[in-house]
């Protein structure tokens, strides 16, 4: 989307100008909280880190604080502007930072052309900062800058400009490599742009194996040849080939490869036309590339492109480098982004742009499906597993390489990396966890759903769950081969074939002979893959359902209650969704999905089986029944009921944290609690909402995550013998996988069967 002036003006103006602030990590709000953060208090983390300087990663924020640092020189394609000019990138920077990696930036502006000044600035600030980012700094001055600094800092010291270009272009190089069945040692590459980021990537080519006579470099004055002396430095005087070539235009002639790092329009179609078969065109000149995506695909079909643009294809985009190789660094402690670690980052990326992608990330770049190929060969910034494959690459590379003064274990790390991105993430990750413990078998009934196939990719990828997809084999075969995905592991079920299938009729025929089903009929219905699934997870043949991403509610739960049915001694299953607000807060939502009306009893056993689920979170209980009244304030039948509810729980399961009737602000607000409802057992807040009809339930659930922006996990479906759990329509891979970790968990520590029906026992005699 173009951008305008006033948009840009507006954006950067606000309420509040710039972009960034300082934002505290511990509170300030009394006399006590003040003499801790400054003095007296202070005076003892001082004390600590002079007599262990190494302590200062321990009790201050260096650890996670970065200096983006310029003066200006080369700032974006403006050029020399100055360091007060260029400060809004560098506060963009900082975002950037932020955003994607969690990393905290300050923002130095150095007002001096003289490099050996900004050298010193960056060493006196050592203490300060954990790491240096150098920006937008002129060559060869960058160089020199770079170099110095890496020799005399004890602290990761990167100018993005060189490096972050090198390693983000060449995960796209390695994968466009793959895609033409070209080898990099033999392929001939033209570079145009012979700055910082020039030199830089094509060194970084060379790391990854491309021959150093096979590149040929060109700036203003044409090829850099050997005996040239206008604009040469000896940057550029590495490249220098014995050659006759002088033009941009004759040193393309043939080539597998170019690599645009200059200005827009420099490169021709005829230009293209004249290289190798099946080329590959990196034109990363902005706002307009050496050549555009569409007159270089008007030329030849066969062109492979990336550009620096976000709506052409393979966007090559910084973001997707410095943050994460920062984050990495960082958090072993690194004392220097070496070569190995920029490797490292390099084929993380290119690694991951072969995974299956997020519908999350399709959804957030407007595409119904991104595969690897042609069109996508290194990952989308906005794609969260970059932050977990990329920095836990480039830790393990700082660890292998002897820079990482504090080592982690990588699997630990991984896990910590995946918290950062969400309390939902990490909730799904500890369920993820438990299933992975004892993986259990899983049914599909709607086993050919590209959906569902790609989510079994990742089901069996993590080891959470063996997959039994039901259908034709033929066509979940060619499907899965259409999709690029391994599912050799899972298992294909053809009702209309099983060995099982006999078995099912006689059995189908049996529970529902009295339900007016004839034998006849049984072999009829046996065709419905979720009566053929319902039936596996019956007769031990599969351990848990899981069904509905593209089918009708109540065609999906039918045939569990009629085959898998509820636990011996429940009266109603009921729906509940696991909900993780803004806060980060964990609330259990019942009944959301199934009983319109509940009584009195139906609550109970509704809150009985929520607070079963709650418990299998690792979260104790603390269940509210809500109500438009609170304790008694209002006198109407519907609180009555909830108050029944309420009496009956106390006597089925004395041990249970619940009270009500309560209104909802209240149940989940422990201030509230605290001041009007102090005799409420409900001490800090409720976990688990109980509503008091599935109208007020499927309301507050739809509001809180569209309106709230809580993230939800589920449904779940409560109250079965065995574990099944259906989908929502048009449920994304994402929450299949979390669905299925859920069940394979319901699975293994289902309570033994008696424990329900013994409290219900109790309710029915206490009532």
């Amino acid at each position: 989307m173009p951008v305008t002036k006033q948009q840009a003006l507006d954006y950067h103006f606000g309420t509040h100008p710039g972009k960034i602030e300082v934002t505290p990590t511990k509170p300030c709000r009394t006399q006590h909280d003040l003499s801790l953060a400054y003095t007296p208090g202070v005076a003892i983390p001082c004390m600590e880190i002079h007599n262990n300087p190494h302590d200062a990663f321990k009790y201050t924020g260096r650890g996670n604080l970065v200096a983006v640092v310029t003066n200006g020189t080369a700032v974006l394609g403006l050029g020399d502007i100055g360091a007060l000019a260029g400060k809004p990138v560098m506060e963009g920077k900082a975002v950037l930072f932020k955003r994607f990696a969690g990393v905290n930036v300050f923002d130095i502006e150095i007002n001096s052309h003289d490099p050996d000044e900004v050298i010193k600035v960056c060493q006196l600030l050592e203490p300060t900062f954990g790491g240096i980012n150098l920006e937008d700094i002129k060559a060869p001055e960058c160089f020199y800058i770079e170099e110095t600094l890496k020799k005399t800092m004890k602290i990761p010291v990167f100018h993005d400009d060189q490096h972050g270009t090198a390693i983000i272009s060449g995960a796209a190089l390695l994968n466009a490599l793959e895609v033409v069945a070209k080898d990099i040692s033999k392929i001939r590459l033209v570079i145009n742009g012979a700055g910082a980021s020039a030199i830089a990537t094509a060194e970084h080519y060379i790391r990854l194996g491309m021959k150093r006579e096979n590149i040929t470099l060109c700036d203003t004055k044409g090829v850099v040849y050997k005996g040239r002396t206008a604009g040469m430095n000896p940057y550029k005087e590495r490249f220098a080939q014995d050659s006759k070539l002088r033009t941009l235009a004759e040193a393309m002639v043939g080539t597998d490869m170019f690599l645009g790092l200059s200005v827009g329009g420099v490169v021709s179609q005829d230009m293209v036309r004249s290289m190798a078969a099946r080329p590959i065109v990196i034109a990363m000149a902005n706002p307009d590339p050496e050549i555009t995506y569409e007159d270089a695909r008007a030329c030849r079909a066969d062109v492979v492109m990336c550009t620096g643009r976000a709506d052409y294809p393979n966007m090559v985009n910084n973001v997707l480098g410095f943050p994460f190789i920062f984050r990495g660094a960082l958090d072993v402690h690194a004392t220097v982004i070496n070569e190995e670690m920029k490797l490292a980052a390099t084929r993380a990326l290119a690694n991951l742009a072969k995974e299956d992608v997020p519908d999350s990330v399709c959804r957030a770049y407007g595409v119904s499906r991104l595969e690897f190929g042609a069109d996508y060969l290194i990952p989308k910034p906005f794609d969260p597993r970059v932050l977990v494959w990329e920095s836990s690459a480039v830790a393990q590379a700082a660890m292998e390489t002897g820079v990482a003064l504090e080592p982690v274990n990588l699997d630990e790390y991984r896990e910590q990396l995946e918290r950062r991105q969400g309390k939902a993430h990490e909730i799904s990750r500890m369920m993820i966890h438990k299933a992975q413990a004892k993986p259990k078998q899983v049914v599909f009934p709607e086993g050919d759903s590209e959906k569902i196939l790609r989510a079994c990719h990742s089901i069996l990828d993590e080891k959470i769950a063996t997959p039994i997809l039901l259908g034709n084999a033929a066509i979940i075969h060619a499907k899965t081969a259409e999709l690029g995905l391994d599912l050799k592991d899972a298992q294909i079920v053809d009702p209309a074939i099983s060995p099982l299938r006999e078995g099912y009729i006689q059995e189908l025929f049996r529970l529902r002979q009295r339900r007016g089903v004839t034998l006849a009929e049984a072999r009829t219905h046996i065709n419905d893959r979720n009566i053929f699934a319902s039936m596996m997870v019956h007769m031990g043949d599969a351990d848990a359902l899981v069904s509905g991403v593209s089918q009708r509610f109540p065609d999906t739960i039918r045939p569990a209650l009629q085959i898998v049915r509820m636990r011996e001694g429940l009266h109603k299953v009921a729906g509940c969704y696991p909900m993780i607000t803004r806060n980060g807060d964990l609330l259990f939502l019942a009944d959301t999905s199934v009983n319109i009306d509940p009584s009195a009893e139906d609550l109970v056993e509704i809150a009985l089986c929520a607070a079963q689920e709650a418990r299998r979170f690792d979260v104790v209980p603390r269940v509210a029944m809500l109500s438009f009244s609170s304790f008694g304030s209002t006198s109407h039948p519907f609180c009555d009921k909830v108050r029944k509810a309420v009496e009956l729980l106390h006597k089925a399961d004395p041990t249970l944290i619940v009270d009500g009737e309560i209104m909802a602000d209240a149940a989940v607000s422990p201030e509230i609690l605290e001041q009007n409802y102090p005799f409420s057992s409900l001490k800090g807040g409720a976990n688990v909402l109980i509503f008091p009809d599935l109208a007020s339930a499927n309301i507050a659930c739809k509001l809180l995550a569209t309106i709230g922006g809580a993230e939800t996990l589920g449904p779940i479906l409560m109250g079965m013998t065995k574990p099944v759990h259906l989908l929502p329509r048009g449920a994304e891979v994402e929450d299949i996988v979390n669905v299925v970790a859920i069940a394979v968990v319901d699975a293994r520590e289902s309570e033994p069967a008696t424990a329900i029906p013994e409290i219900t026992k109790s309710v029915a005699q206490a009532d």
